[in-house]
């Protein structure tokens, strides 16, 4: 075998006769050194590598490449310090095969050098011994000659390392993906909770790092000035027929591109009607699934037919599907376009946000969702005894949420504390089961939160603003914000606020029963929210009685949000079940102090706080209760007033732990992206 020996490292080029494929050498500091996991590299920043002489030729023969750029005159070489090279040095030797052409080159150190490499690898860095396998082929790629060390050539090391990362994680992120949100509501254009908020945030985010983004969700229109929001978006002159409901149906698409996004807006005349996505004054529109059904077949073909940016999004994308109002879109991509060669590549990642609504209806509707007769399966549901309308009633029924759990690739809530709670029998609803049975791909994401909107230092809706650097102006806006509620201006009492809808879920039963006795103490108490009209009198009622303490602002208004989420002291989150929950991500943000149920993202997201941890300067950013009693919360709102009268300092730390807090969609983005390598990685759905 020929040779060549190396004891400094310098640029170079190959012969032109070398399959590259099969060289194991690398030009540079590639030379070896460089691996994915970064092995080597780091260690070796400092050892040097040169050509020296090759046993074939000086600067010819197979190599006479080498010298063409190198700049490198050997003569210049005091002969005593190039024999000493030579004798630390490393030789290259050359793997032919049976034609006489070179195809690999190894470096081969000299007698002792491997193990002394082996023993400064392990003795540095333990991570390599517990990650690698160590063969006897190492023993042909390295060799070291340790320089010397100096401070400044540590720090320049560090610096060039922490560069290499740096470009590494952009390179990592130039993996991008065609994704496509199916949602009943996306922010700006529609909203009622939560949801809508994901949907209008989180695509922006992934929009910035580089994904191609689609939202598909209705074109709502009901004759008030919020029809205004859709105005931007212009019809795509693209009509198409969509078989569902035992005929043919025919729906129209706009665009709108913003922010990075694809807004794309399904239009047919049953999204054009006064109320809210889902109903009116009245209850649950009757028509739901079928206004949904239209919204899942129109969002697969979505990106096979709309031209959008001059091309279409094509056959390989990752469909978001949002509840079960997107839910039917695994099952079609499913039961339609894989069996038949479209979508096999493409993968669907099903995110609940509320386990509590799963599109339930009468098994005989299931003709009309536009699926094969032999997947009924997929979406079969049965009632248990004890919940059937009469003695008759066998039960039967489908379930649009079940059937996407069934044949989603991938499943997401919105936090890991719920994630775990929808496979247990009281949080489940039914669905514990088969959802323990997919645990293997069910992962739990924090929802973020827009800080561009919920930012106390540029807030436009407030009259004052602060940061946790300098926190005087929240009690600016706490001033501001009782005298606007007609409340006495009392910067010493403690002013609880709550924001959110009137229902059974959120736990207003428990604020009802616990505010004749927490109106004894020296308190203020704020509600915004709307919903059961029982509450909404009974807010009515206690604002009337408790006058100089209690107001209660029924229906909902984004400005007065912001204005009790920043003049609050306390936050009050009583939920029964809280999939994630924005409100306590915002009042932390406002140094507004959070004081929740232990349930979910409520639990995930706030840390309780503990006095004398933390070196006796404690920690948490909030206090957490359990269980879901009158009495364990009015006990934690207790705790908290006495903490902001008695120990403001304490308080003042509570707030600056919870405004640094990096609850923001970037963060949730990139955890979004590991799931959807894992679900590249996984092989799509198959019955």
């Amino acid at each position: 075998m020929e040779s060549l020996q190396l004891t400094r490292g310098m640029c170079c080029k190959l012969s032109m006769n070398i399959s590259l494929e099969a060289c194991s050498f690398r030009p540079i500091r590639q030379l070896g050194f460089v691996h994915s996991d970064h092995l080597l590299r780091k260690r070796f920043r400092k050892l040097k590598l040169a050509v020296v002489r090759s046993d074939v030729t000086e600067n010819g023969g197979e190599f006479e490449n080498f010298g063409d750029d190198l700049n490198f005159n050997t003569n210049s070489i005091d002969e005593k310090e190039r024999e000493e090279e030579e004798k630390r040095g490393v030789l290259l030797g050359i793997d032919r095969d049976e034609s006489g052409s070179v195809i690999a080159l190894h470096l081969i150190p000299p007698s002792g050098y491997y193990e002394t490499v082996v023993s400064f690898l392990f003795s540095e860095n333990s991570r390599f011994e517990n990650n690698w396998s160590v063969k006897a082929s190492v023993k042909s790629e390295v060799v070291v000659d340790k320089a010397a060390e100096t401070q400044d050539e540590d720090e320049a090391a560090e610096s060039e390392d922490k560069d290499e990362r740096i470009e590494e994680e952009k390179v990592q992120n130039r993996v991008t993906y065609n994704i496509v949100f199916v949602t009943a509501e996306a922010a700006p254009y529609s909203k009622t909770g939560g949801l809508g908020d994901v949907c209008g945030s989180l695509p922006v985010v992934l929009a910035g790092r580089g994904h191609r983004v689609m939202v598909v969700s209705p074109r709502y229109l009901n004759g008030t000035p919020a029809d205004k929001k859709f105005a931007g978006a212009f019809d795509l002159d693209r009509r198409i027929k969509v078989h569902c409901f035992e005929g043919e149906q025919e729906v129209a698409f706009f665009h709108e591109y913003k922010n990075g996004v694809d807004w794309v807006f399904v239009d047919h005349p049953s999204y054009h009607r006064a109320g809210n996505p889902y109903g009116d004054g009245h209850g649950a529109f009757g028509d739901n699934q079928f206004r949904f059904t239209l919204l899942c077949h129109a969002a697969c073909e979505a990106p096979l037919v709309l031209p959008l940016g001059g091309y279409t999004y094509g056959g390989k994308c990752l469909f978001l599907v949002n509840d079960w109002h997107a839910g039917l879109v695994p099952v079609l991509l499913a039961s339609k376009y894989r069996p038949y060669g479209t979508y096999k590549d493409a993968r669907s990642i099903l995110v609940i946000h509320n386990l509590g609504h799963q599109g339930v209806e009468p098994a005989v509707t299931y003709k009309n969702l536009g699926l094969p007769q032999e997947w009924y399966g997929a979406l079969e549901w049965v009632f248990p005894t004890w919940a059937r309308t009469h003695a008759l009633d066998p039960g039967e029924a489908v379930n649009i949420l079940k059937g996407a759990i069934v044949t989603a690739d991938r499943i997401l809530t919105v936090s890991k504390g719920y994630a775990w709670e929808i496979t247990t029998v009281e949080g489940g609803y039914g669905l514990n089961e088969l959802l323990s049975s997919r645990r293997i791909v069910l992962n739990g994401i924090v929802n973020g939160i827009d800080v561009s909107e919920w930012d106390p230092s540029s807030d436009g809706h407030i009259v004052s603003h602060y940061s946790a650097d300098d926190l005087s102006g929240k009690a600016q806006c706490k001033t501001a914000l009782q005298k606007e509620l007609g409340l006495p201006i009392r910067p010493e009492c403690p002013l609880i606020g709550f924001i959110g809808r009137l229902d059974y879920q959120k736990g207003i039963d428990l604020i009802r029963w616990g505010i004749p006795e927490l109106m004894h103490d020296d308190v203020q108490f704020v509600m915004l929210g709307s919903g059961d009209p029982l509450y909404e009198d009974w807010m009515r009622a206690a604002e009337a009685t408790y006058r100089d303490k209690f107001r209660g602002w029924v229906g909902f208004n984004v400005p007065i949000s912001h204005r009790i989420t920043a003049g609050c002291d306390i936050l009050l989150m009583p939920s029964r079940y809280e999939p994630c929950g924005l409100n306590q991500l915002y009042a932390m943000r406002y140094g507004t102090i959070p004081v929740v149920h232990a349930t979910g993202g409520l639990r995930d997201t706030v840390e309780n706080f503990s006095p004398y941890a933390g070196d006796g300067n404690g920690e948490g950013t909030g206090w957490i209760f359990s269980p879901l009693a009158k009495e364990s919360m009015l006990q934690a709102l207790r705790t908290a007033m006495m903490t902001y009268r008695d120990h403001k300092s304490t308080w003042e730390a509570l707030m600056r732990r919870g405004m640094l807090r990096d609850f923001t969609w970037e963060t949730a983005a990139i955890q979004y992206e590991q799931v959807f390598e894992w679900a590249c990685i996984d092989p799509p759905y198959i019955p």
